[in-house]
C-alpha cells in the first residue's frame, strides 16, 4: 500500500523554478510487432512483413490524433512515449495525463482489436527528471541562414523559402523532456518486463506514487502489483486499470490523485522535499 502523505503541505509560489521537475510518463509498446517482423526475416519486401507495416502505420496515425502540446509525444517504431511535467500545485494536470493516456491507450487497442492483432500495453509512471534544453547545432542553424541569405537576395520567393524551410532536418536532435528522466526509465522497463515483470497483456497499468492511496475505489482496476527490476534496483508498485471514469472537477475534494508536490514528497521519502530541490538549485 503506498504510503499516505501529510496534507499540510508548504506553499509552492507560482513560476518557481528547480533544477528537477515532477514527470510523469506513458510508455506503451505494441504487442507481438517484433516477432512479426522477425518471421518476415526483418525484410520489408517481404510478404508477410507488409500486415506489420501497415499495422505500425495505423498505429503511428492514432498517436498523432491523440496528440498536442499539452499532450505530446514520441514514437519509435513501435513504441511511444507521451509525457508532462506535473503541476506543484495542483491534480488538473495529473487528471488530464491520466485521461489522456487512457484514450489513447483505449483507441489504439480498439484499432487492434478490429484488426485482430494483440493490442498495446501502456504503464504510467512518475519520477523525478533533470532540467534540459533543446541543443543548439551551428551547423544546422546554417541551413536557416543560407534560406534567410537566399530569400533576402531574391533568389527565392517566400513560398520556396517557406517550403524549403519546413522540409529541413537537424543532424542532430533531441527531446529534452525525456532526457534524464526516471518516469520514462521506470515506465520503459517496467512495459518491457511484461508477463515476467508481473505486467501481462495488452493492459494498462498505473504508478500508484500518483495515487494518494493505492487501495482507492478511483480508477478501477485490480489489487495492486508489486514491481521490482533487481538489475536498476527499480520497484514501484502499479494498478492495472480497468476503466477511468472523469472527474468534472479535479482540482476537489474528489480527486483521488496527487498533486506534483506531493508525487515528490512520496518518491523521495521526505515531506520536506520542497527545501532539499530548492538548496539543490543553489
Amino acid at each position: 500500500m503506498a504510503t499516505k502523505v501529510p496534507q499540510n503541505n508548504p506553499p509552492v509560489a507560482k513560476g518557481n523554478r528547480f533544477p528537477f521537475q515532477v514527470s510523469i510518463v506513458a510508455w506503451g509498446d505494441l504487442l507481438g510487432y517484433g516477432r512479426k517482423i522477425a518471421e518476415a526475416g526483418f525484410n520489408p519486401l517481404d510478404e508477410r512483413a507488409k500486415t506489420s507495416i501497415i499495422r505500425m502505420r495505423e498505429f503511428h496515425r492514432v498517436v498523432a490524433e491523440h496528440s498536442n502540446r499539452h499532450f505530446p509525444s514520441l514514437v519509435i517504431n513501435d513504441g511511444v512515449a507521451a509525457y508532462r511535467d506535473l503541476s506543484l500545485r495542483g491534480r488538473s494536470i495529473s487528471h488530464d495525463f491520466l485521461e489522456r493516456s487512457w484514450e489513447l491507450f483505449s483507441a489504439i487497442n480498439e484499432l487492434e482489436a478490429k484488426r485482430g492483432d494483440p493490442g498495446i500495453r501502456m504503464v504510467v509512471a512518475c519520477g523525478f527528471r533533470m532540467r534540459g534544453r533543446r541543443a543548439k547545432v551551428e551547423n544546422d542553424h546554417s541551413k536557416v541562414n543560407s534560406i534567410l541569405y537566399r530569400f533576402r537576395d531574391g533568389q527565392l520567393t517566400a513560398e520556396q523559402a517557406i517550403r524549403e524551410a519546413s522540409t529541413a532536418r537537424p543532424s542532430f536532435d533531441v527531446v529534452p523532456q525525456l532526457q534524464a528522466n526516471f518516469a520514462f526509465t521506470k515506465a520503459y522497463v517496467a512495459e518491457s518486463s511484461g508477463r515476467s515483470g508481473g505486467l501481462p497483456g495488452p493492459n494498462f497499468y498505473l504508478d500508484t506514487a500518483l495515487l494518494l492511496d493505492s487501495t482507492c475505489a478511483w480508477p478501477s482496476g485490480g489489487s495492486g502489483i508489486m514491481w521490482r527490476d533487481n538489475t536498476l534496483g527499480l520497484d514501484t508498485e502499479f494498478r492495472r486499470v480497468s476503466n477511468l471514469p472523469k472527474i468534472k472537477h479535479p482540482e476537489g475534494g474528489a480527486s483521488e490523485l496527487r498533486t506534483g508536490l506531493e508525487v515528490a514528497q512520496f518518491l523521495a521519502g521526505d515531506v520536506d522535499v520542497l527545501n532539499a530541490l530548492s538548496l539543490a538549485s543553489k
